[in-house]
C-alpha cells in the first residue's frame, strides 16, 4: 500500500531528523577528547560561588562540598537553598546575601582571597527583556571582576564563566551576541593581570539529582548520546579541575560541552586516586 503524498512529505523531516541524530550518536561515540588525569594537581582552598540557587550553580556548590581540597566556599547569593545550608552547618560554606549586583564594595573583602571564581548568575532570554539580558549576562560579571581585580591578593587566580554553545557577534539573535561580548569584556580585563577568565561553552544543562525533574531527565537523556549535554555537577568538576591546572589554561580560553565533559572526567580519576 503507497502512502498518500502529504503523509509521505510528512515524514521526510522526520526521518532527516532521526538521520541526523543517529550520525551525531555515531560521531560522539567515536570522539576521543579526552583530558589526562593531572596527578600533582591540587583544587583551590578558597573559592567563591555567584548564582549557586540556579541549576548550573548548584551543580558546582556540590561539586565544590564534595571535594576535600575546598576548605571555604563563599556563596554570594539572594537566597539562602537546602544545599547552601548543608554547607553552613558543615562549616565550608560561607553565604553572603548580596541584592546589587553592580556594587560590590560591601563584599570585596570576602573574596579578596579566593583562589578562583564560579559564575553561574544567568537568565533565559525568554523571561527578560534584551536590555536587562545584557545587564546580567555582561554589566554584572563584568563589575565584579573590575572590583575583584581591584583586591585580589592572590599571585595567581582565576575567574569561571558560564557562557553557552553556538553564539557568535554575527548571530541574528541578541542572548548569543551579548555572550559573546560578555567574554571579550573580561578576557580583556584580565589581560596582563593575576587573574585568568575562562568561558564554559556547554550546550544543554542537566541539574543535579535533587533539582531536576521528569522532564529535564528525559531532555538529559536525549542529548547526551549527542555529546551535547552535561551535568551541572559536572561542569562544576570541570572548574575545580581548571582551577587546579594553573597556566594549564590561559585568559581568553574557551571550554566546549565535549571538553568540559573530558575534563570532569579527569577531575574523577585525580580524585579516585588520592
Amino acid at each position: 500500500m503507497t502512502l498518500p503524498r502529504f503523509r509521505t512529505l510528512l515524514l521526510v523531516p522526520l526521518l532527516a531528523a532521526l538521520a541526523f541524530y543517529a550520525l551525531a550518536v555515531v560521531v560522539n561515540l567515536l570522539d576521543d577528547t579526552s583530558v589526562p588525569p593531572a596527578d600533582a594537581a591540587q583544587s583551590p582552598a578558597t573559592v567563591a560561588i555567584f548564582g549557586a540557587s540556579g541549576t548550573a550553580g548548584d551543580g558546582i556548590l556540590k561539586a565544590a562540598l564534595a571535594d576535600p581540597d575546598v576548605q571555604t566556599i563563599h556563596v554570594v547569593t539572594r537566597r539562602i537553598t537546602p544545599r547552601m545550608e548543608r554547607g553552613i552547618e558543615a562549616g565550608k560554606v560561607v553565604a553572603t546575601i548580596h541584592m546589587d549586583y553592580l556594587d560590590y564594595t560591601a563584599i570585596t573583602g570576602l573574596v579578596a582571597g579566593a583562589e578562583a571564581v564560579y559564575w553561574a548568575i544567568g537568565i533565559s532570554s525568554l523571561k527578560v527583556d534584551e536590555e536587562t539580558y545584557g545587564l546580567i549576562h555582561v554589566d554584572f560579571p563584568v563589575a565584579f571582576l573590575e572590583a575583584w581585580l581591584a583586591v585580589s591578593d592572590r599571585p595567581a587566580a582565576s575567574f569561571h564563566y558560564i557562557s553557552s554553545s553556538d553564539i557568535s557577534e554575527d548571530s541574528s539573535a541578541n542572548w548569543a551576541r551579548e555572550k559573546v561580548r560578555a567574554e571579550k569584556a573580561l578576557f580583556a580585563l584580565a589581560e596582563n593581570t593575576n587573574v585568568r577568565v575562562v568561558a564554559y561553552r556547554p550546550d544543554y544543562i542537566g541539574p543535579t539529582a535533587e533539582e531536576s525533574h521528569i522532564g529535564q531527565e528525559l531532555l538529559y537523556g536525549f542529548f547526551a548520546p549527542a555529546g551535547v549535554a552535561v551535568r551541572a555537577r559536572r561542569i562544576g568538576e570541570a572548574m575545580l579541575e581548571v582551577s587546579a591546572r594553573g597556566d594549564e589554561f590561559a585568559n581568553g580560553d574557551r571550554l566546549p560541552t565535549k571538553t568540559i565533559v573530558a575534563l570532569g572526567r579527569a577531575y574523577a580519576a585525580r580524585r579516585d586516586g588520592k
